[in-house]
């Protein structure tokens, strides 16, 4: 019998590479009826096989001499799964490869047992040294070429390979809350905590939560959230908050959890027709390389947006009065989404490195910018602008 968390885990990841669905999606659907603990191990591998599938794949090819593109799905996401758990969980061998092999006769492919067993059996005896082996980089820490790229220009080789790293680690556990609950942080707010309480405090990064705290929005002013959803940043702002949201299950969700001084509008920004706000925020999409670490299905779907969130920045600006604040942020790492973006727009920096020092951007020191592998924390760019 296959153990349940392997099961779940297994369903996972099939799930997000064959159907391109979202991890922590698939993973609610895959969990039902496990009990907390086989829910967290569930987690853990199919988080982990998703994050590390670059790596697992060149060990699958290295070692069992067939393209893992040309493989079965459901071969595929047993080799995944297994060699996973041979590397870095620990588990006992023998489980792990009799349930990869189980996996694959479940799906009915008992062409494939003998195969999936030879591979397992090889990845058992020389995955680990195989990957030991390999040169620092995007392969051995699993990222595509690009992001790995993108950082070197940005940062630096030494810097990309820490960063690689760190979004390969469980992030801390931080959150929101109105009194302390946790380890206190440098952010107002912002706790690290074990396990959350959800009628105490709200799961939010600190970086998230410094993007809020520096529009410094007060009582009597009208502020636009340009890109409200999920509503974090959006339930940190005094005055009488307009939070845009252009999905109209994201808008709804979002208006049955804010308080009496947001109103939501479900539109989009660019065709919003309102203004003479004194404060801005334009939270944007983007490629989300600073949050890699806690969803592990997004470096391999990830996509840098700056015609995008250059458009909603200047729309953003459109509607703010003369002499106003906007703050633009993104959770990406990225100077092409990032410093370009605020460059292109034509609106005045107002420098941040004074009251956040700790979170300089380490080139342009007028932005933040929290780094994963330095402050134990979502990747967050920050700029504070105005308005001529």
């Amino acid at each position: 019998m296959i153990a349940p968390a392997r099961l779940a885990a297994y369903e996972v990841v099939r799930r997000v590479f064959e159907e391109d669905a979202y991890a922590d999606r698939a993973l609610d659907s895959a969990v039902a009826g496990l009990d907390p603990r086989d829910r967290a191990l569930a987690q853990r591998l199919a988080y982990g096989t998703v994050q590390r599938a670059r790596t697992l794949d060149f060990g699958i090819e290295q070692l069992g001499k067939r393209p893992v593109r040309k493989l079965d799905a459901p071969v595929k996401a047993a080799l995944r799964l297994g060699a996973y758990q041979l590397a870095f969980t620990g588990q006992a061998e023998h489980a792990v490869v009799d349930d990869a092999v189980e996996l694959v006769r479940a799906a009915r492919l008992e062409r494939a047992v003998p195969f999936t067993n030879a591979v397992m059996r090889r990845l058992a005896q020389g995955f680990n040294g195989l990957v030991a082996s390999l040169p620092e980089g995007p392969v051995k820490e699993s990222y595509p070429d690009w992001i790995a790229e993108t950082w070197a220009r940005d940062f630096g080789s030494e810097t990309a390979l820490a960063l690689m790293r760190a979004q390969n680690e469980p992030p801390a556990l931080e959150v929101r809350a109105d009194e302390p609950v946790g380890l206190a942080t440098d952010v107002p707010g912002a706790y690290i905590v074990d396990t959350v309480d959800i009628s105490r405090m709200r799961p939010m990064s600190r970086a998230s939560q410094l993007a809020a705290l520096v529009v410094g929005a007060r009582e009597g002013e009208r502020v636009l959230d340009a890109c409200a959803a999920p509503g974090g940043k959006t339930t940190m702002l005094a005055g009488q908050v307009t939070a845009v949201e252009v999905h109209p299950g994201r808008a709804q969700a979002l208006a049955r959890n804010v308080g009496p001084n947001v109103r939501v509008v479900n539109a989009d920004l660019r065709e919003l027709d309102e203004g003479g706000f004194q404060r801005a925020i334009v939270d944007a999409p983007c490629s989300g390389l600073g949050v890699l670490a806690r969803r592990p299905d997004l470096r391999w779907r990830a996509n840098p947006l700056p015609d995008l969130q250059l458009e909603l920045l200047q729309a953003a600006a459109e509607r703010t009065d003369p002499g106003g604040i906007i703050v633009y942020s993104v959770c990406t790492l990225n100077a092409d989404e990032n410093e370009a973006v605020v460059d292109a727009s034509g609106l005045e920096v107002l420098p941040l490195a004074d009251e956040w020092p700790q979170y300089a951007h380490p080139s342009r020191p007028e932005f933040l910018l929290t780094m994963p592998h330095r402050d134990r924390t979502s990747g967050f760019f920050i700029a504070r602008l105005r308005k001529p």
